[in-house]
């Protein structure tokens, strides 16, 4: 998933006076930081049962919240069985940009399945604003 957030222009063109080229690693550096607030986002909402649209999950169905159950797990959607899915969510970033992905391909296609049914794999735009403010908090 790639993230566009829209950082006050004159933050980003203060420290490019004062640092020049060398502003392209601390981009580099603060975009990764915000990918990887964006991941904590994403897990702490989805465990709380919510999608980044706002609304609450759909619950699961009869059968496989009795499946859950019998498991030891609980009966909330929180798209969590083993916590492969989660562990999986890395993220990397360039000078330009920064992206969350999954690290291995079947827990992409998992969370591809989960997101039709439940969405949570994006941001808000209050998320997204947050995310704005982690980026240029790191923008040293």
């Amino acid at each position: 998933m790639k993230l566009t957030l829209k950082a006050d222009s004159r933050a980003f063109k203060k420290a490019w006076n004062k640092r020049g080229k060398n502003l392209l690693d601390s981009t580099k550096k603060a975009l990764l930081i915000t990918a990887f607030a964006g991941i904590d986002i994403i897990q702490d909402r989805t465990s709380r049962s919510r999608s980044y649209k706002g609304s609450f999950f759909k619950k699961y169905s009869p059968k496989y919240k009795k499946f859950r159950q019998e498991k030891g797990r609980g009966s909330r959607p929180d798209l969590q069985f083993t916590g492969q899915m989660f562990s999986s969510m890395t993220a990397i970033s360039n000078s330009r940009q920064a992206e969350i992905f999954f690290t291995r391909p079947i827990e992409g296609k998992k969370a591809e399945g989960n997101d039709k049914k439940r969405p949570f794999f994006g941001f808000s735009r209050p998320e997204k604003n947050q995310l704005t403010r982690v980026f240029e908090r790191n923008l040293k």
